[in-house]
Formats: C-alpha cells, sequence, structure tokens
C-alpha cells in the first residue's frame, strides 16, 4: 500500500531533554524579570549560531509527496493562533479577538484548562459563535506535562476530559514540548506544538517543514494532524529578541508565499500591550499585530486561505488522507 505521508518527518519527535525538564522544576524559584534577562543573553548566542538556518530554512520548502495545492488554488495558508497562558492573557482575549474581527481573519484561541485562570463556559461559546475555535493547551501550563511517560498519562485523562468538554479537537502543549508518539493519546484531530525551525525554543528540534503533515498509527490510519508553526512567536520576536518592527514576520511571510506553503503564527494576549499603553519588560504594542494583518492583506488579497484549524483538517483528511479511514 503506498505511503501518502505529507512530509519526510516521521512523527518520532520526542520529549524535553533532561537539563530541560530540571530547568522547569526550578524555574517557578526564578522571578519572571529574571527568566526573561537569561533567555535576553542566551538569545545572543543563538542568533549567532542559527543565522543561516532561522529564520528560514530552505529546506523546509520542499513540497511533501503528492501535494496538489490549497483549497480552491490560493498561493498559501493562512492559519492565525492564539494561547492563552494567563489571567492577563484571559482578561485581553477579547480585545485581541476584535482584532481578528475588525480586520476580517478568523484564529484559534487555546486555554489552559487548569490552575492559571477560571475559565467562563460562557466567553468559550461566545467565541465560538463569532466564528473563533477552542483549542486545549494543556493541563496546567507548568512544564511538566512531558517530564516523563507516567507523568504524561496520569494528566492524558484529564486533557482529554476537558477535549470533549469544550468540543475542542485540537491541542497545543505549553512551551511547545512534544512528544509525537505519546500525543497519538490525544482525542484530538490536530496538533500544533512544534515549528519547522525555531532555535530559540526550549525543545528545540523543528520539523523541517513549512507544510501539515499527519502523525499515523502503526496500523497507517492517521492519528492526528501535524500543524507546525512557521511564523516566529510574537513572544520570541518582541520578548526574547526585542524586535522594534515586523520584518522577521514579513520576510518570512513573503518567503512561505513564494513557496505555496501554511503560514502559521501563535499570538498570545498575556503579551500585548493594548489601547497605545506603554509597554513593559514583557509586553510589545498591539499595533504590530494589526501591522502585520494589514500587510497580508494588503499584499496578498485573494492570495491566501484562512481557516481555523479544524476546517484545515477537514480539508486535509478530505485531499491527503491517507486510502484508510482515520483512527477511531
Amino acid at each position: 500500500m503506498e505511503s501518502r505521508q505529507l512530509s519526510q518527518n516521521s512523527g518520532q519527535a520526542a520529549g524535553p531533554s533532561s537539563f530541560l525538564k530540571l530547568y522547569y522544576f526550578i524555574k517557578p524559584a526564578i522571578p519572571r524579570r529574571l527568566q526573561i534577562k537569561l533567555r535576553n543573553y542566551q538569545a545572543k548566542s543563538i542568533s549567532s549560531r542559527y543565522s543561516n538556518s532561522w529564520p528560514i530554512s530552505a529546506s523546509s520548502a520542499t513540497p511533501p509527496p503528492y501535494w496538489n495545492g490549497w483549497k480552491d488554488q490560493k498561493q498559501f495558508a493562512l492559519i492565525l493562533t492564539h494561547d492563552v497562558d494567563t489571567q492577563k492573557g484571559y482578561r485581553n482575549l477579547f480585545r485581541l479577538m476584535q482584532i481578528d474581527r475588525e480586520m476580517g481573519f478568523a484564529s484559534a484561541f487555546n486555554f489552559v484548562p487548569e490552575k492559571r485562570y477560571p475559565i467562563n463556559e460562557e466567553d468559550l461559546q461566545k467565541i465560538k459563535e463569532n466564528g473563533f475555535e477552542i483549542g486545549v493547551h494543556g493541563l496546567c501550563h507548568d512544564g511538566k506535562l512531558l517530564r516523563s511517560e507516567s507523568t504524561f498519562f496520569k494528566r492524558v485523562e484529564k486533557i482529554n476530559h476537558y477535549i470533549e468538554k469544550w468540543g475542542a479537537c485540537g491541542f497545543r502543549a505549553p512551551a511547545m514540548h512534544h512528544d509525537l508518539q505519546l500525543f497519538k493519546h490525544l482525542h484530538i484531530r490536530y496538533d500544533a506544538s512544534t515549528f519547522d525551525t525555531d532555535p530559540y525554543e526550549p525543545q528545540s528540534d523543528g520539523v523541517n517543514t513549512i507544510f501539515p503533515f499527519y502523525v499515523s498509527e502503526d496500523s497507517g490510519k492517521i492519528a492526528y494532524w501535524e500543524l507546525p508553526y512557521t511564523l516566529a512567536q510574537d513572544s520570541t520576536l518582541f520578548i526574547i529578541l526585542r524586535e522594534k518592527d515586523i520584518g522577521v514576520w514579513t520576510r518570512k511571510l513573503d518567503w512561505i508565499a513564494e513557496n505555496g506553503g501554511m503560514a502559521l503564527l501563535n499570538v498570545h494576549p498575556d503579551y500585548m500591550c493594548f489601547n497605545g499603553g506603554r509597554p513593559s519588560y514583557e509586553t510589545y504594542p498591539a499595533g504590530h499585530y494589526r501591522s502585520f494583518l494589514t500587510h497580508i492583506r494588503q499584499k496578498y488579497a485573494g492570495k491566501y486561505w484562512n481557516p481555523v484549524p479544524k476546517d484545515m483538517v477537514t480539508y486535509l483528511d478530505q485531499t491527503y488522507g491517507p486510502p484508510v479511514e482515520r483512527a477511531a
């Protein structure tokens, strides 16, 4: 039986290193400002070492086997996602949703189910009623989801409970920790915890593709689709690297569009400064995001497909799925 895998990635990406697990064990004792300063310092070294592969890794543009393009023959796909990490982010989520609505874009909001902030079910319903999507963002956002297989399996039942309760079908792990084999135990249609290239991530093994791909069961059935982010996260760009404009985003977007890939962006309401307020050491002007959306509308009008992730995976199932049914 022929393979229709959409990437050379085999779905074997494993979990965090021992050093990373240790870091997340002691992280709660490190003041937030110091955490950011340490990452600012570390980023300088990373930038010099990875200038040839970030933000663009040329090899990730190779189209996957059997690729015939996007829905309605659009030049590229655009997926917008928003991780709500903290109480502050939750307070700001409708401000961010309003920007997307005003600019005419669809997006998905991912929520941490436990310990970070109380979640109002009416808020989730309002988001969905406005044409946006709800996803699950780990369980506690403590960096320990993949500390061990036993930890993961202790949490997976609760995560699946929230996926069902919220009517969600997508998952993203906090801090982009990922183990594509373990994630087969999640009741999801897609995961978005990986990236094409991002040496600034704690677990920095990129999947080296700007296209979605499926992770399959041993039988060949689809376990879920993997949607790697392909545009730098806002927190990396503006908080860690201290960029002053959206040049990194626009250059990468232009390259993705040229190669017909998927431009997937993750923006956090936690780090955005709304209504013209003065940014702090861990916030940036929301106007940066609005400017990026304006750039997309003006330069690529009519050339991109902007579904919410669940609609993308429906299209992928129908168009590029393997010659067997999805796993139950």
